[in-house]
């Protein structure tokens, strides 16, 4: 899926080569669609709420065994052990399959994503990127990746070791706040381009250009 037209790859490319003007710097930008696909996360909630079903059913039997004669006409019936068994057992089948269902559609499958898991799956998808695409690649080890993760609403800022070392994390607030700023109001070129200017400020103050500095790293912005 791709958010972005060339137009709008150009705006965050342009950034990233104005903001590598006055720092040895290097910074990698990745747009990412999602981090995860949370499929564990899903049959976790199919398998609660199916056990949750059986667990109702076990404890208020009646509730459910009414409504059923209610469906088929009101007459009373003698339900059997095994009858009872296997409606404990239907229900749960049922209630699996139905909340399963409910997360392909995908509003529902990230609504039902516990905040701390998408923050930690999108932190380890950065860092993946950034020890492939930037880690020790460039010659002072100066990388950063600036990663954006559209489906949960996040974004990491990962730094070379060498750079860890000067700037703190929260430093990055700053860039962060201003990248979430414009992409809250659906311009996700402008604010990844906003970020990316604010880590060239931060890294001309530690990493100042050098005369012979090369360009390390590609400045385009990287689509997944």
């Amino acid at each position: 899926m791709s958010y972005l037209t060339s137009e709008q790859h150009k705006i965050v490319s342009d950034a990233v080569g104005e903001a590598e003007l006055t720092t040895s710097g290097e910074i990698l930008t990745v747009l990412a669609d999602r981090s995860d696909g949370y499929t564990d996360v899903a049959l976790l909630w199919a398998a609660a709420v199916s056990f949750t079903m059986m667990s109702a059913f076990a404890a208020f039997p009646q509730i459910f065994l009414d409504f059923w004669d209610g469906m088929t006409g009101g007459w009373g019936h003698v339900w059997t052990t095994g009858e009872l068994a296997s409606m404990t057992i239907a229900l749960g089948l049922i209630a699996f399959v139905a909340t399963w269902c409910a997360q392909l559609w995908q509003p529902v499958k990230f609504g039902l994503i516990p905040g701390p898991v998408k923050m930690s799956r999108v932190h380890d998808q950065a860092v993946k990127h950034f020890k492939v695409g930037a880690e020790r690649r460039t010659r002072g080890k100066t990388g950063v990746l600036i990663y954006l993760s559209m489906r949960e609403h996040r974004a990491e800022i990962v730094a070379d070791d060498s750079i860890a070392e000067k700037v703190s994390a929260e430093v990055w607030g700053e860039a962060m706040a201003d990248m979430l700023g414009e992409i809250k109001q659906g311009h996700i070129a402008e604010g990844m381009a906003k970020g990316v200017l604010d880590v060239g400020y931060v890294l001309s103050e530690h990493f100042p250009r050098d005369e012979d500095d090369e360009n390390e790293l590609p400045d385009r912005l990287i689509e997944v």
